[in-house]
């Protein structure tokens, strides 16, 4: 999980807000399934590694055809293990925004080229209502569907959620 607070200048000028409402606070998204993560990391190093262990066989017959295959399969399990092992790492995860400025949050994922890309931008009044359960906040559109879970371990960023949405947002 990434927490960050960000202060941004104000006016034009490098100074910093005097208020600590006034911060942006950065969350990253965790991880889902932490169990489906470990299977994927799990099956994929398989895969890599069976691909160099193909070549590697005691009494493996060299006749041109079957090296052909040979080749064939161990690019394809090398490919789809690394494709298996990258799947879901921490840099793909994307960063919600919370700016008290401008009263909106915004979901901001890499693309293919590691820029951020805008995925979600919602301002505060545009919101259902948001909970704090335990070390998780989750935020929910008027209509009651889950828009998003994200993981809170540290009080600090945890108090400055709570009075940059107090008073924009249903907090229960």
């Amino acid at each position: 999980m990434t927490t960050q607070t960000l202060k941004q200048p104000m006016s034009g000028r490098a100074s910093r807000p005097s208020n600590e409402s006034a911060a942006s606070l950065v969350l990253g998204y965790a991880p889902n399934w932490p169990i489906r993560i470990l299977v994927f990391r799990v099956v994929g190093a398989a895969m890599v590694l069976s691909a160099s262990g193909m070549w590697l066989m005691p009494g493996a017959t060299t006749s041109s055809d079957l090296v052909l295959i040979k080749l064939g399969m161990s690019i394809f399990f090398f490919l789809c293990g690394l494709a298996l092992l990258m799947r879901n790492h921490q840099d793909n995860q994307p960063d919600a925004y919370f700016d008290p400025i401008r009263n909106e949050v915004r979901v901001l994922q890499k693309d293919n080229r590691g820029v951020p890309e805008m995925v979600l931008r919602r301002s505060y009044d545009t919101l259902g209502s948001a909970c704090f359960n335990g070390d998780m906040f989750e935020m929910f559109d008027p209509d009651g569907t889950l828009l998003m879970r994200l993981p809170i371990e540290d009080p600090a960023s945890r108090e400055t959620l709570r009075q940059q949405l107090s008073g924009k947002v249903n907090l229960t």
